[in-house]
């Protein structure tokens, strides 16, 4: 036999709508409600919470996007499980690697079509040596000697002056 109570649903009118809500929020939520059906001022329902009129205002438009959020349609069904978003990631990779092969392949025929060689490969990095370590650029030494007011020990004829 098979069980009558809805599953997933949340509870109808009669039921406890406060269910899992602390008191606080059951106050404010009351408190909005009041003031949006009319039955109270905005400054009373601040007064009635012990807050400042706007942080009222403020509760009020959380509340109310809490609401729209909530009434937003519900996908039917189980969501996506992480092993099926990573196999749909992977044949979409795949797919993608099998698209690049092939424009990679138009792109060689293309070549050979209209005559070009085609491209060097780029030599790779010397095994087992290290860059060189760059120096500083002399023309950025002549910004910082240019940047800097000459002091009077200093002859107008130096190197940097002369170059600048």
């Amino acid at each position: 036999m098979k069980d009558t109570k809805p599953r997933g649903r949340l509870p109808g009118p009669g039921k406890d709508l406060g269910e899992g809500a602390s008191t606080l929020a059951r106050q404010r939520a009351a408190a909005i409600l009041e003031v949006l059906a009319g039955m109270r001022t905005p400054m009373a329902a601040a007064e009635a919470l012990g807050v400042s009129l706007p942080r009222y205002y403020l509760l009020e438009v959380q509340a109310l996007h809490g609401m729209l959020v909530a009434c937003e349609p519900r996908t039917l069904g189980p969501g996506p499980s992480p092993a099926s978003a990573l196999a749909a990631l992977q044949r979409e990779c795949e797919q993608l690697r099998r698209d690049c092969a092939r424009q990679q392949a138009l792109v060689r025929a293309a070549q050979r079509t209209i005559g070009l060689p085609p491209p060097t490969p780029l030599k790779p990095a010397a095994n087992g040596k290290k860059r060189r370590r760059r120096r500083p650029m002399a023309r950025a030494l002549r910004a910082v000697a240019r940047l800097q007011p000459p002091t009077a020990a200093e002859a107008p004829t130096t190197p940097l002056a002369a170059e600048a």
